[in-house]
């Protein structure tokens, strides 16, 4: 039987079950940190978008670590009003907004922006596109700062590389990825995978109690089934094949 690919599920679906997480992907607060290190300058009157945003784990990071005002986007509504109401909660709503739109369609003005985050997020878009398409988002001298699955090695078994070409298919190494950064017209200043815990600990492990209570919810429900034995499976490979991929953070300067 053809195995399912993350495009086939409900795009409500899927965020229902994302929404409910603290994470909606592979991170930490110390790797948000370790990338947030390599960015210069941050005032008052730095501009910040988080974009791909998720309900908003590492913009809460990233407004408690720097004073400037940041513009949190995602696509999906249910995740910016749990953002927004963290963000009054936690008291940022002056300098924290979140909004729903398209990465791909970035509904700002040009060169708005002194520093564009994502985390988890370009590969839905494309790494390419991404950065050619945020770079005119940027000032002169602004930062792109994001995480995007990449290879480890040139080479690995059929099955991992078939399940990341189907999610994923422009994954590459480090080396390509730094190379395609550089193309696009930005300095490359650092590039690390995040470690084993940012998968482990931080996404897989919660997913556990989510997913008996998605479950019980969908009693029945196939799509829903199917979402659940697709996650657990995507954590079976991890644990199998992980020395071949991860998530890399790629930090770059606007030229």
């Amino acid at each position: 039987m053809e195995e399912a690919t993350i495009h086939e599920f409900d795009f409500a679906l899927i965020n229902e079950y994302f929404t409910e997480l603290e994470r909606q992907g592979p991170g930490s607060t110390e790797e948000t940190l370790r990338a947030l290190s390599f960015i210069g300058n941050l005032s008052s009157k730095t501009r910040i978008a988080d974009l791909g945003c998720g309900t908003g784990y590492q913009t809460m990071v990233l407004a408690r670590n720097t004073p400037a005002s940041i513009t949190a986007l995602d696509l999906y509504a249910g995740s910016i009003d749990k953002l927004n109401a963290t963000a009054r909660k936690l008291g940022y709503q002056d300098r924290v907004k979140g909004i729903v739109g398209s990465m791909e369609n970035l509904p700002f003005q040009s060169e708005e922006f002194d520093l564009i985050w994502s985390e988890g997020a370009i590969g839905s878009i494309g790494f390419e596109k991404g950065l050619n398409h945020w770079k005119g988002f940027l000032k002169k001298n602004g930062y792109v700062a994001l995480t995007y699955e990449s290879w480890f090695t040139d080479e690995r078994p059929a099955e991992i590389e078939k399940w990341w070409l189907d999610a994923v298919p422009e994954i590459a190494t480090i080396g390509h990825n730094i190379t395609i950064m550089q193309k696009a017209g930005y300095i490359p200043l650092a590039a690390f995978a995040l470690p084993e815990t940012c998968w482990t600990d931080h996404y897989f492990v919660p997913q556990q109690a989510r997913q008996k209570e998605f479950l019980k919810k969908y009693a029945g429900n196939k799509a829903a089934e199917q979402l659940v034995a697709f996650m657990r499976r995507e954590a079976d490979l991890y644990s199998k094949y992980k020395q071949y991929y991860g998530y890399v953070f790629y930090i770059g300067k606007k030229i």
